[in-house]
């Protein structure tokens, strides 16, 4: 072969190539600070929008390497590279990591729903899967709560969704429910009248909806009564805590029973 024309030859391939990895350089480069730029634009309107950080954040890495995956998959066909292979290999991997992972990404759905319909936020107290806390964290797999104890759980988000959801401190205010038994000997307006004395004394009752001392039922050993005040959300436990204790106090005072199970013994003696 002459030896200029190979010379010529690989000059021509070699300036070919030169022009090709310059051009994937390029198409590499504007297209990472056009993914960066979208995902930012992205980011920019959930803010505005007042979304979740944690979503925030997600949709942020998502879109960017969303983009850098296809800017990649341009600077390789640029470079003569056969993407359509590339594309099936990273499709089967996909299938194989996410058949892998389903609980994974069960519980990464649900955190995504979580975010976005908020049945609860960071600082409420709910019960979630069994389990009763003040919310310190929603990831997208886990959320994670403290107990009345101060022990830390962590629930992941597809244990939360696939059950009933309770948010406690969802609303301003709840109400007592509590059920006390007097002796059917025991005078029941009395009664009542004693449990509304004890509840327009206590400041944190609401006044509207008004408390209401109702007989809810004839028991075996007692006359039920039903106490079902409102008070603040923040005052529940407080309240209930106080008005059990006083109802107590008050009921001995004024000489009103409070019936408990008792069992009767009866010796019998055998003739000798």
């Amino acid at each position: 072969m002459d030896v200029d024309k190979l010379l010529q030859t690989v000059s021509t391939w070699g300036a070919a190539w030169a022009i090709n990895i310059a051009a994937a350089v390029l198409i590499f480069m504007i297209g990472k600070w056009l993914a960066r730029y979208i995902a930012g634009l992205v980011t920019r309107i959930f803010e505005r929008n007042e979304m979740d950080i944690t979503l925030i954040r997600f949709f942020d890495g998502i879109t960017y390497y969303a983009l850098l995956a296809l800017v990649l998959i341009a600077a390789a066909a640029q470079l003569g590279i056969q993407t359509s292979s590339f594309l099936a290999l990273i499709g089967a991997a996909g299938l194989a990591v996410g058949l892998a992972l389903k609980d994974s990404l069960s519980h990464f759905a649900s955190g995504i729903q979580l975010i976005l319909l908020r049945p609860y936020r960071v600082g409420d107290v709910v019960t979630v899967a069994g389990i009763t806390g003040k919310v310190e964290q929603i990831d997208i797999v886990n959320t994670v709560l403290t107990t009345g104890d101060n022990q830390q759980v962590i629930i992941p988000n597809g244990s939360i969704t696939s059950n009933v959801i309770t948010n406690i401190n969802a609303n301003p205010t709840r109400r007592v429910d509590l059920v006390v038994g007097i002796g059917y000997q025991d005078d029941v307006e009395k009664a009542k009248r004693i449990l509304s004395d004890l509840l327009r004394a206590d400041d944190r009752i609401l006044v509207d909806p008004a408390p209401t001392v109702s007989v809810t039922e004839l028991a075996d050993s007692s006359v039920n009564l039903a106490i079902r005040p409102w008070v603040k959300t923040a005052d529940y436990w407080d309240v209930r805590f106080d008005l059990t204790e006083k109802i107590k106090s008050v009921f001995d005072e004024e000489g009103i029973s409070i019936p408990f199970p008792q069992r009767e013994v009866h010796l019998v003696a055998e003739a000798a």
